[in-house]
């Protein structure tokens, strides 16, 4: 990559470098991000869930399932799709399995992570569709968060640009190889190799742009049986053709075209079909019909509490009723008298 000599703008800096070392032991920006964005996901698709009517604790149940599901899932599309980095001559296999160096496919991720999401409902008797729409606005946000570890990582950019958004790309060195090194190097200084569209920017902002879509249309809408997530994977793909189009990294190529251009097109179709096809189900599901459900414990959230409430005033009307019609009893003549 050569130097970078364009006009002294305020451009977006890269971080220095993606890992710290504490002792022997590697910290690595982006796993901590994708750790973040998992427990983000998990906390706010629980209260989504109760919401609706689901078990508290539900979705960490079936987060056991869908998260490691979901890692090996996005793993495999990546190596899948980019096998000739780790395969053939003078590649390294192993590095196939390092994780955290980057390289996880999104569809990979949702297609797997979703086969573990169903096997936790099948095994307590919900509906899968159901405990989507909860998580689906969740997992954009989750996605948000995990490209912050790109960012660390200096990957996921587009060409080279005079935007004022631009993001500088740094030579980073191993200080222990004293090669170049990109993902567990240090910059050697913040003299810019090149200033580059950060798309990894923006995805980011376009998740968090989805997730706020989703959560509009599903209140507006009332939407069920898995038309949030149908609504979700098809507003993703939109935007990522798009974002995929400006990559100028190493990719793939099907007829010239990038690999994942193609498949989210593919999503694309799939959730709008799927959206619009779900639809002739009719309303959203009721949880109260699922097999062994229980409802929400009282003060659970803001929706139990007053349907709590309406069912105490209707109690206590009731009591009221009866003892006017008890009184007014007491006070007719007696036949026999």
């Amino acid at each position: 990559m050569s130097h970078f000599a364009g006009p002294a703008l305020a451009y977006i800096p890269s971080p220095s470098q993606g890992v710290w070392h504490l002792g022997p032991i590697p910290i690595r920006a982006y796993a901590l991000c994708i750790i973040a964005g998992i427990i983000v996901a998990i906390f706010w698709a629980e209260r989504r869930l109760v919401a609706r009517g689901g078990q508290p604790g539900f979705i960490t149940d079936v987060a056991i399932w869908a998260v490691p599901f979901g890692l090996v899932g996005g793993r495999l599309y990546h190596v899948a799709t980019d096998w000739w980095r780790y395969f053939g001559t003078g590649k390294n296999p192993v590095a196939a399995l390092e994780i955290w160096d980057g390289g996880l496919g999104i569809p990979g991720a949702i297609f797997l992570g979703g086969i573990g999401a169903w096997i936790a409902c099948r095994r307590k008797g919900v509906p899968l569709p159901f405990v989507a729409d909860a998580i689906a606005p969740a997992l954009a946000v989750a996605q948000a968060v995990g490209r912050l570890g790109n960012y660390f990582n200096q990957e996921l950019y587009g060409d080279p640009t005079t935007l004022p958004w631009g993001l500088e790309i740094y030579q980073r060195i191993n200080q222990t190889t004293g090669l170049p090194d990109a993902l567990n190097g240090v910059a050697i200084n913040h003299v810019p190799v090149a200033v580059v569209q950060p798309t990894f920017l923006y995805e980011m902002v376009w998740d968090i742009l989805v997730a706020i879509i989703v959560v509009v249309v599903d209140r507006k809408l009332r939407l069920g049986h898995g038309r949030v997530l149908a609504l979700y994977v098809g507003s993703y793909a939109f935007g990522r053709f798009w974002i995929e189009l400006m990559r100028s990294d190493e990719a793939t190529h099907i007829f010239g075209v990038r690999v994942n251009v193609w498949m989210m097109s593919l999503l694309f179709l799939g959730g709008a079909a799927y959206f619009l096809l779900a639809a002739r189900r009719g309303p959203r599901e009721d949880p109260t019909t699922f097999p062994g459900h229980q409802p929400p414990p009282v003060g659970a959230t803001p929706e139990d509490s007053t349907v709590d409430d309406e069912k105490e005033e209707g109690q206590a009307a009731g009591d009221a009723e009866r003892s006017e019609v008890n009184a007014t009893a007491g006070n007719e003549p007696d036949a026999e008298s």
